[in-house]
């Protein structure tokens, strides 16, 4: 009985680290949820007394009710502009992150490589996407794909910075394992590299999702003088030529909640297809 005992025993860690959340997780989120509601409710109230206190002309900034009202008056302007930024976002995000994978493996596996070619990544995160937009419309056109490109440009260094610091650190132990069962260097980059670097990849993309609505925005407000392509970029562009405050701020929340959505989306598919490379046992 004591045997049986302590092999049931033994397995109860083992169900409790399966995904999902348990009793003390869902109070965690909700405490969570309620902190960010709780701190969003006292800076709009601070907002609106700030525009009272101070008589602020709308132009210069509008109320919190202002804002949420030109938004209602727009919302179909604003909903389609923000899924063709969101598109834009995401399809930039997933380029970056193929694109930034292949680069990584190909940096881990060779050193000279590395040495030649990993400062040239560091430089496309220097450069100001603004300065370099108008050489990519003159080199791309006034197109969606421009649009992409720019953004790309800006989530390339986080994902490749990252996934190539993870495919590097595997333990020692684990390397000379592999070496001592004559593993090759695709059987170790596969079943070793790879998977040790699965948390470095989604720290990368998680960092890359927000960079990537700025780029996708950015990269708006230049492509759009040329074409019938309306992101939220355009929207802003248009509203602050006719000096719409309320309307301009609106777009700018809009573009906060994209961020928050291709946050969460990475961490959702992190947590569904990762979590057993994630999870710490």
């Amino acid at each position: 009985m004591r045997s049986s005992d302590r092999t049931d025993n033994d397995r109860l860690p083992e169900t409790s680290n399966k995904p999902g959340l348990n009793h003390r997780g869902w109070q965690d989120a909700l405490f969570s949820t309620l902190s960010v509601t709780v701190v969003a409710v006292f800076g709009l109230l601070v907002w609106h007394l700030f525009v009272r206190i101070f008589d602020l002309p709308k132009i210069l900034l509008p109320t919190p009710g202002q804002v949420a009202a030109a938004g209602w008056q727009r919302r179909e302007e604003l909903l389609m502009a923000s899924w063709v930024t969101f598109y834009a976002a995401a399809v930039s995000l997933a380029v970056a992150i193929l694109i930034g994978g292949v680069l990584s493996i190909i940096f881990s596996q060779s050193r000279m490589l590395r040495r030649a070619f990993f400062p040239y990544v560091i430089f496309l995160q220097t450069v100001p996407i603004v300065a370099i937009a108008p050489l990519l419309i003159i080199w791309s056109g006034y197109e969606f794909r421009t649009t992409v490109i720019a953004a790309v440009i800006i989530c390339l260094f986080p994902i490749v910075n990252n996934i190539t610091t993870g495919l590097q650190s595997c333990r020692t132990e684990h390397r000379d394992l592999f070496r001592l069962y004559g593993a090759s260097r695709l059987q170790t980059l596969v079943r070793l590299q790879i998977p040790t670097s699965i948390t470095y990849l989604l720290l990368g993309a998680r960092i890359s999702s927000g960079l990537a609505v700025i780029g996708a925005i950015v990269a708006e407000f230049f492509v759009s003088n040329g074409s019938v392509y309306v992101g939220l970029g355009a929207l802003m562009t248009r509203w602050q030529g006719l000096s719409q405050t309320d309307a301009l701020i609106a777009a700018l929340g809009m573009s906060t909640l994209l961020g928050l959505a291709l946050f969460g989306l990475v961490n959702g598919i992190g947590w569904l297809f990762f979590s057993r490379y994630t999870r710490v046992d």
